[in-house]
């Protein structure tokens, strides 16, 4: 195994050394060189000896530990591992057909869980690839388990290995790694006593285990030809909570810590109130929308608390999905009681692209976007930068943040899930 080096940095350590694009990196410290995880890892080497291949003729090189200066063409050095699952609740598999080709992609691969915080299923690991997680302890691993039993896990996730693939969890909590986990629950599949048996289960991971989350399908109307699934109902969501909250309870009495965590869904679709922020301890499970929402109200109010003067003139209009629109206006009519030049309009766009049941703000595309503030009028419109986070300034359906601005003739402005940032926005105008 080799790669071949894209770049060398002017002045770096591997252009002193006489390093050029197109030679291929063979090994560092008698190590083979497969992909970034080996070569992030061995560069914490203080010296390193490099063996490289320019044409025919290989040399051997003494660097400096740390950054060389060695570009790759992809950042992986290798191409990404796709997933080998048909899982029932697959969201790329309920999208509609003519989207940009990325969108598609299925990713399962380790490297990216452990660089960027992905999730994996750990159905596609080599035994080469486990032992190489463990010799370099690569940890957190952050494994999309939706349940530990293996029948069930085999059929929810059309991977007739994917039961087998459970018994690497206590594996790599013996070799010390941390977990990290993830639920996708569907009604009548792995709710009910199946989520308690994977709770429990996953309790026995403990203390490798960090974090458990569960969050609830979600459904697009391009579902023809796909496993009947639905919603979760209210009392159902409830039920969730219920028993997520009881073994957290549990685990928190025994070990000083909660674990498992329902994701804001939950709460939203139950009609609960989100708990207070000393329930979500670390917040160690944002990227799964635990506790994004009792942290935005935590630091929108200590920015309005904290705050003394007027906002500037004209009206804000705050865009964003159903589901979270009833608790930003709570929010900015908050914000407006205390501050009476303030003028904002929270807008649920309803997801006609996807479907109504899609009802979080990162699923809003442009073209909704765009048909539901028409003739809008305001001195700037909010969103959610979580809108914009695919590719760029680009919306799921390939509108742009210029075009939509073009469209609505006025500012449309993305903000990050930081309640004192959106708070600054609201002010500022």
């Amino acid at each position: 195994m080799a790669v071949t080096i894209d770049r060398v940095l002017p002045g770096s350590p591997a252009a002193k050394k006489g390093i050029e694009p197109g030679d291929r990196l063979i090994s560092i410290n008698g190590h083979v060189v497969e992909d970034v995880l080996d070569y992030r890892f061995y560069l914490q080497d203080e010296r390193l000896s490099v063996v490289v291949q320019h044409g025919d003729k290989k040399r051997m090189l003494s660097l400096p530990g740390g950054e060389t200066g060695m570009e790759f063409e992809t950042y992986l050095m290798d191409r990404e591992r796709s997933c080998r699952n048909r899982c029932v609740f697959c969201f790329i598999d309920q999208m509609p057909k003519g989207m940009r080709e990325s969108l598609y992609f299925k990713d399962d691969d380790s490297r990216l869980s452990f660089l960027f915080g992905n999730y994996i299923t750990l159905t596609n690991l080599t035994e080469h690839e486990v032992q190489r997680m463990i010799d370099m302890h690569i940890s957190p691993v952050n494994v999309s388990v939706h349940t530990t039993n293996p029948d069930l896990r085999v059929k929810m996730m059309g991977n007739r290995f994917a039961g087998e693939a459970l018994a690497l969890l206590p594996r790599f909590a013996e070799a010390g790694l941390q977990i990290n986990c993830q639920l996708v629950l569907c009604p009548g599949w792995n709710d009910g006593e199946e989520l308690m048996r994977s709770l429990t289960d996953l309790s026995q991971l403990l203390p490798a285990l960090q974090s458990v989350a569960a969050v609830p399908v979600g459904l697009t109307k391009y579902r023809e030809g796909l496993c009947p699934l639905r919603l979760f109902t209210k009392e159902e969501a409830a039920a969730v909570i219920d028993i997520m909250e009881a073994v957290g309870d549990r685990l928190l009495r025994e070990t000083g810590s909660r674990v498992v965590y329902p994701s804001d869904e939950f709460y939203l679709i139950a009609g609960r109130p989100l708990p207070p922020p000393a329930f979500y301890e670390e917040y160690a499970q944002l990227e799964n929308g635990v506790g994004t929402l009792t942290l935005l109200r935590e630091q929108f109010l200590d920015a309005l608390v904290n705050f003394e003067g007027d906002a500037s003139p004209g009206r804000t209009v705050v865009a964003c999905g159903a589901a979270a629109a009833p608790f930003i206006r709570r929010l900015c009519e908050q914000a407006a009681d205390k501050i009476p030049s303030l003028t904002v309009d929270v807008v649920a766009v309803r997801n006609d692209f996807f479907g109504e049941t899609i009802t979080v703000s990162g699923l809003v595309t442009g073209q909704d976007l765009i048909a539901q503030l028409q003739g809008v009028q305001a001195k700037q419109v909010l969103i959610s930068d979580s809108m914009l986070r695919f590719e760029g300034d680009l919306f799921l359906d390939d509108v742009s943040l210029e075009q939509a601005e073009d469209r609505l003739g006025v500012r449309v402005i993305p903000v990050p899930a930081d309640g004192a940032a959106l708070f600054e926005r609201l002010i500022e105008g």
